[in-house]
């Protein structure tokens, strides 16, 4: 978007800096006006149907819910970065969040980078002392069989550089430099790092290149992918073939995210938690209180097996067919007809079972009153 004007957030991909700063700008999403079933018969056709699409995008957007795995990452993640600020002849320590599919790494990463774009705007200004655009964050999501010079010409992309067509791995990386220093980045997010090759000579100039960076870019090197200690990332079963593997290893804080479970009382009182902030997000005229925390918590955990990303999936669909058919709430009946991702139904029967025959319970045990 070079004209000026601000892209739709359906439009965003955060690919490059108009949309990321849009993303990190833009106003929190308000969630509709929760009707009664006389209010919702009562609206004319076309207030009805601007209703409803208001009810789509909101469902759609639902999250990120603050839970306890996002808290614990998010001050994890603050402590790194705040202790980053090292003069820059230090370098810097970097970030790796390695995780199952599924935990809700890209969506935790990315409520963290608007957090941190919103701080470093608020306290230095839109502008740098030399007068170019402030970017805090530069964020980059790798595509399949991604190497060195495909992932410096994706951060040129980020920046709208003019060379980003043209040049060797060496001067692309020269050209982000110079980016980096004059927008005044301080993060720069590698998210699906586990796309990039990952051979044994590939796996060592991927390594170089990470700690290239981190040790001439004055920025926290945040990278997101899956089963990355396998890659080799840390320098874990390389047999000392290069000590490189172990060097990223000694200067990378490998962080994860746990899924929710039910098999001690901490976690399901964190499931509940968990259910009811999601109750009071969901606008739909017949809801009413412990709709998923009590009615549905047990089924739930099933469809979702304690990942979140599956569990906003099935939530986002099930309000969206709730809305459609005229339904208005959510129950199993509902629930049942609506297709989940196929890791939780291939994993849902055994939990589902267990649940079903008392085995497990996901839910807590109530809390008791002290006499008085």
């Amino acid at each position: 978007m070079n004209d000026g004007s601000v892209p739709h957030p359906g439009n965003l991909a955060l690919s490059r800096k108009e949309d990321f700063k849009a993303f990190a700008e833009s106003p929190r999403r308000s969630r509709p006006d929760l009707l009664t079933r006389k209010q919702l018969k009562s609206l004319p056709t076309q207030a009805r149907e601007d209703y409803d699409r208001q009810r789509r995008q909101w469902h759609a957007n639902i999250g990120p819910v603050k839970t306890p795995q996002l808290t614990e990452l998010h001050e994890d993640l603050w402590d790194i970065v705040d202790s980053n600020e090292q003069d820059g002849d230090k370098a810097k320590g970097a970030v790796a969040i390695d995780a199952f599919p599924g935990l809700g790494k890209t969506t935790s990463v990315l409520a963290f980078a608007r957090d941190f774009h919103q701080r470093e705007i608020e306290e230095s200004g839109t502008f740098t002392s030399q007068g170019h655009e402030r970017i805090p964050v530069c964020r980059v999501g790798l595509t399949g069989n991604t190497g060195m010079k495909d992932l410096n010409r994706a951060m040129l992309e980020f920046f709208g550089h003019p060379g980003q067509m043209r040049g060797t791995t060496a001067q692309f990386g020269r050209r982000v430099l110079d980016c980096v220093l004059s927008c005044d980045v301080r993060l720069v997010v590698l998210d699906d790092l586990h796309f990039l090759k990952w051979g044994q000579k590939s796996g060592i100039e991927v390594s170089n290149h990470l700690k290239w960076i981190a040790n001439e870019f004055p920025v926290t090197l945040l990278m997101v992918g899956v089963e990355l200690a396998k890659k080799g990332l840390f320098g874990e079963g390389t047999n000392g073939r290069d000590t490189a593997l172990a060097q990223t290893g000694r200067r990378t804080t490998r962080l994860g995210l746990r899924p929710f479970t039910i098999d001690a009382e901490a976690g399901r009182r964190e499931w509940r938690q968990m259910l009811l902030a999601l109750e009071q997000r969901v606008v739909l005229t017949d809801k009413h209180p412990g709709m998923l925390a009590d009615d549905l918590s047990g089924y739930l955990f099933a469809r979702s097996t304690g990942h979140i990303g599956s569990l906003m999936t099935l939530i986002n669909r099930s309000c969206q067919r709730a809305v459609r058919t005229g339904a208005e709430r959510l129950d199993q009946e509902l629930m049942d007809r609506v297709k989940n991702d196929e890791a939780s139904e291939a994993a849902r029967l055994e939990l589902q079972a267990a649940l079903e025959k008392k085995r497990l319970t996901s839910r807590p045990r109530p809390r008791t009153r002290r006499p008085a």
